[in-house]
């Protein structure tokens, strides 16, 4: 007979890194947002926490990070640019943006770790701009366009406005994540879950 053996558990500093990202992402919002182009759909500066958190904590970490903040924004507190929260924002024109964060997180993470040990500028660059920008405009501009009651062509159109600020965002992401995972390789998902598995994590 084989033995069942204890479940595995989330390690405290994965807890810790989980906490201190979906604080990331909420401090970038502190400046604020701007509405331009009659978009109904603020520009903000958290979509950068989003790509640095799939960078440099991996496919579930990222994932679980975004998740926090948006539950903590359902249940009232103010963690949105604007010192937006509450269960209004998800049926709002920007809600497809937020749900979208989570599979966007998810998925720069998840391209980060196929990178293998020492992940370059560019497939940094690369995952950033996949997951950080293509998932979540996949998810967001189709909400918003329903939403809004605006064509999916015109919406599509003006969100294709913010491209080049989210172009800058991801390459300060990757910026941010390499010099992070330079200075400090346990920053790299691949060599952190490789370090968990040798039995390292705590």
């Amino acid at each position: 007979m084989k033995s069942v053996g204890r479940p595995r558990r989330f390690p405290v500093g994965d807890l810790a890194r989980v906490a201190v990202f979906a604080a990331l992402i909420a401090v970038l919002g502190l400046p604020g947002s701007v509405n331009v182009f009659s978009n109904a759909v603020p520009i903000t500066l958290q979509t950068l926490g989003v790509m640095l958190a799939g960078a440099i904590l991996g496919t579930w970490r990222a994932a679980l990070a975004v998740a926090v903040l948006l539950l903590a924004v359902a249940a009232g507190w103010p963690l949105l640019a604007g010192g937006r929260g509450g269960l209004g924002v998800f049926a709002g024109p920007s809600a497809g943006f937020l749900i979208g964060w989570l599979p966007g997180a998810a998925v720069t993470g998840w391209l980060v770790e196929r990178a293998g040990r020492n992940p370059g500028i560019v497939r940094l660059l690369v995952a950033c701009l996949v997951g950080g920008v293509g998932v979540v405009y996949l998810f967001g501009v189709p909400v918003q366009a329903a939403i809004t009651g605006v064509s999916l062509s015109t919406t599509l159109a003006l969100s294709a406005l913010f491209l080049p600020g989210d172009l800058i965002k991801a390459v300060l992401a990757s910026i941010v994540a390499r010099g992070t995972q330079r200075a400090y390789p346990d920053a790299v998902p691949t060599v952190h879950r490789e370090r968990l598995r040798s039995g390292g994590g705590r």
